[in-house]
């Protein structure tokens, strides 16, 4: 590609990015969350871990202890899923049209 056919290309490309909306269908495909039911869910979470902070270990056996720490990692995990998004900037957006225009 020639400097002089990036030119001529390079105005279309900032009239698409800014002067168009850009709405990506990507997000249709994830489950929608409420973020009530992510509130109800932390606070769920947090109670229990409370709970299980204030319990008296001692007593339990080691194979109670290994399910108190399973619960406790698939809880992290839970936790850690509810704020798993992506966002893409304009700057990000132009720079993957750019890199597709000299590939293609």
């Amino acid at each position: 590609m020639t400097i002089k056919k990036f030119f001529q290309i390079a105005p279309f490309i900032f009239f698409i990015a800014f002067a168009m909306p850009f709405q990506s269908n990507a997000a249709a495909n994830w489950p929608v969350t409420d973020s009530t039911a992510d509130a109800r869910i932390v606070s769920e979470i947090v109670s229990r871990v409370t709970e299980i902070q204030n319990m008296d270990k001692t007593n339990l056996s080691a194979s109670e202890k290994k399910v108190l720490k399973n619960e406790l990692n698939a809880m992290k995990h839970r936790a850690e899923g509810l704020n798993s998004r992506v966002y893409l900037s304009v700057g990000a957006i132009i720079i993957i049209i750019l890199l597709l225009i000299l590939i293609l």
